[in-house]
């Protein structure tokens, strides 16, 4: 088991008044699997990804990743595991604008303290495999957004990450390029990736084999589902 997550709760005050995003949310999630979360605007959605991503604690709860309780590890473990064991990508792909492709997908290994040669090869290596090989050198303001979302995607996979969270990774693509991008990702998944993605879109949900709708800070359905190809 990849991820357990135990009567998850995640409150956030602001002045006098308690907002109550997560509830008490409970799930698990086996190595290889590729979900969609799903659920309106305030369902608990984005404050579930940070938790999964060990970017916030919970309030309440217990979330084990890969046997260890996430909320009792130190600040510089939870660190080390962002960097080492979750790739993110963001829809609004946080890149360095005037920096070229490699260097872009170079940079968690930068934190990393790897070397500049094995930085190289590995950074190159995962943007041939996303379709980008004869793109290393162009700046990311250079290219189109769904070449942008694949240098995002070679950035989260370039530490060969446990899991991968894609946080509405299509929301500023075109339908043509959204399907592209689904592509790469159920090719990462059947090559043994897990992805946890957030969308809005049933049509991009279609691509998961398991949808996990929120509600109020609650699991609203939790259901298996035949994917859809790219």
């Amino acid at each position: 088991m990849l991820i357990d997550v135990r009567d998850l709760c995640k409150v956030y005050r602001m002045g006098d008044v308690e907002v109550h995003a997560l509830r008490g949310v409970s799930f698990t999630v086996d190595k290889g699997e590729l979900i969609a979360i799903m659920g309106p605007s305030g369902s608990g959605k984005s404050t579930l990804m940070d938790i999964l991503g060990c970017l916030s604690k919970p309030t309440n709860g217990e979330y084990y990743l890969e046997g260890d309780e996430v909320g009792k590890l130190s600040d510089n473990r939870l660190a080390e595991i962002r960097n080492q064991k979750v790739g993110f990508v963001f829809q609004t792909f946080n890149l360095l604008p005037r920096t070229t492709a490699l260097h872009n997908v170079e940079l968690p290994l930068i934190y990393g303290g790897i070397r500049r040669k094995e930085r190289r090869e590995r950074s190159q290596q995962v943007l041939e495999a996303v379709g980008l090989g004869d793109r290393i050198h162009h700046k990311s303001n250079e290219l189109s957004g769904g070449q942008i979302q694949r240098i995002a995607i070679a950035r989260a996979l370039v530490n060969d990450p446990s899991m991968i969270f894609a946080d509405e990774p299509t929301g500023n693509l075109d339908t043509a390029t959204s399907q592209d991008i689904m592509s790469i990702f159920q090719r990462l998944n059947a090559e043994g990736n897990t992805i946890i993605m957030v969308t809005h879109e049933p049509e991009i949900a279609a691509y998961a084999q398991r949808v996990i709708h929120l509600r109020d800070g609650l699991i609203e359905q939790d259901k298996w589902q035949k994917s859809e190809t790219a």
